[in-house]
């Protein structure tokens, strides 16, 4: 055993309530540590950059009431192979999404991934002010933005994943190349899994090349004829990279469209082509500039009162958007995607005790609401009750409950990871 790992094992063992978050030199000292905290059978929260373990259902006390630990990749972010004619490459789970898109530029590449929620995409500021997020975390939520309407989702630009099981064994699934098959499909699993499988050490994800013509389009109108653009766009043969729902729940709704191809004459075309499908359905086109391949994040990089994340089908977004439920919601902001339905909900906030802060019952009558129009809304922000058990769940149980259970108890037998938090299940699990 290496000895860096040891004396980290016996650092958690001397002191589970530690809060701040372990992060190893190497991937054999991580393994070391993983191993220790198995031998001793400490719960542990795995973990990128570890800006966003707020997120989501609240992780149980260890067993003496202090912290889990949180085990972090922080310092594994090399970029261990750049296949650039390949369009793939192979990167550490700690290396921040922001690191990896300013090296992949420097090869007129670009990972098409949205930025997280709350970030600042910019690679000199240090972290966690910068914010953006990791790899390996990006992956382990699986939420996904706009550029799903032409990249899809991030669980499909994984070609390869390395994983840590829980007791510290090193597995691989997939490969190098895009067309590789390698048995079970672990990358979709550990994908939206938020750390209760394994901890992801290592990633091949799929590139492509940066196109350099771009430009944005805002629509604006009302929200009928918004949402009969919106699908006249998605069923026709246009290729937008982005189609996003943008506004404010209490006041209107707008939708913001990204096009970017290989040259400005192609679109142009399509440019004029939204345009006149927008003069015919009588609403606002108002042309913009663009100009990272990234599109800018839209969220606030300040603290929020609520952030729900919700996901329905794409022809009912309209119908929530119209809803009193959600015109309730005074102060909040939104963007979702619309040709996939996927997307952000949030309230600004000064504090997390903000006195203004939407009641409980307002945000659960819109998870009802949403529930009706064949969808989910995930909790991944709210403010801190004078009960906790007011507190709404992250997440509601899944129809697979039985069997996300079971996968869990296959991967972590012990139940030593992100104990409390298991997607798809409501209220904490059995810990033995």
């Amino acid at each position: 055993m290496h000895d860096h790992g040891l004396r980290a094992s016996v650092a958690i063992t001397a002191s589970p309530r530690h809060h701040e978050l372990i992060a190893p030199n190497g991937l054999g000292e991580l393994q070391d540590t993983v191993r220790g905290l198995h031998q001793n059978g400490h719960p542990w929260v795995p973990c990128g950059l570890g800006t966003r373990l707020h997120w989501g259902a609240p992780l149980q006390p260890a067993a003496d009431g202090g912290a889990q630990p949180r085990l972090s990749t922080r310092q594994l972010k090399r970029i261990l192979h750049h296949a650039v004619d390949d369009l793939t490459v192979t990167v550490e789970a700690g290396l921040p999404l922001a690191e990896l898109q300013a090296a992949l530029a420097e090869h007129n590449q670009w990972l098409p991934i949205d930025w997280p929620w709350g970030s600042r995409p910019e690679p000199l500021l240090p972290e966690p002010c910068q914010s953006a997020g990791s790899i390996g975390g990006l992956v382990a939520r699986g939420l996904s933005g706009g550029l799903r309407q032409r990249h899809l989702g991030v669980r499909d630009q994984i070609i390869g994943i390395g994983l840590l099981r829980s007791d510290g064994i090193s597995a691989q699934a997939g490969g190098r190349v895009v067309k590789n098959v390698a048995g079970y499909d672990l990358m979709r699993l550990l994908c939206g899994s938020w750390g209760s499988l394994a901890l992801i050490h290592s990633l091949t994800l799929r590139t492509q090349p940066i196109r350099p013509a771009r430009a944005q389009l805002q629509l604006a109108g009302e929200l009928q004829a918004l949402e009969a653009w919106r699908a006249e766009v998605v069923a026709s043969t246009l290729t937008p990279e982005w189609i996003n729902w943008q506004g404010a729940p209490d006041t209107a709704w707008r939708i913001q469209v990204g096009i970017a191809s290989v040259s400005d004459a192609a679109v142009e075309a399509q440019l004029s082509r939204l345009e006149a499908l927008a003069a015919h359905h009588q609403l606002g086109a108002e042309r913009h500039a663009w100009g990272s391949p990234l599109p800018a994040p839209a969220a606030p990089t300040g603290p929020c009162a609520w952030l729900l994340r919700l996901a329905l089908p794409p022809a009912r977004v309209a119908d929530l958007l119209a809803s009193r439920e959600l015109a309730s919601l005074s102060g909040w902001r939104g963007e979702l995607a619309a040709g996939a339905g996927s997307g952000d909900l949030w309230q600004v906030s000064t504090s997390a005790a903000d006195p203004s802060a939407t009641p409980a019952y307002a945000v659960q009558a819109v998870r009802q609401r949403v529930a009706q129009l064949g969808g989910q809304l995930t909790v991944l922000v709210q403010p801190e009750p004078t009960d906790p058990s007011a507190a709404l769940p992250a997440w509601l149980d899944a129809p697979a409950r039985p069997l996300i259970e079971a996968m869990k108890r296959e991967f972590d037998p012990l139940q030593q990871l992100s104990r409390g938090r298991l997607p798809g299940v409501a209220t904490p699990y059995p810990l033995s």
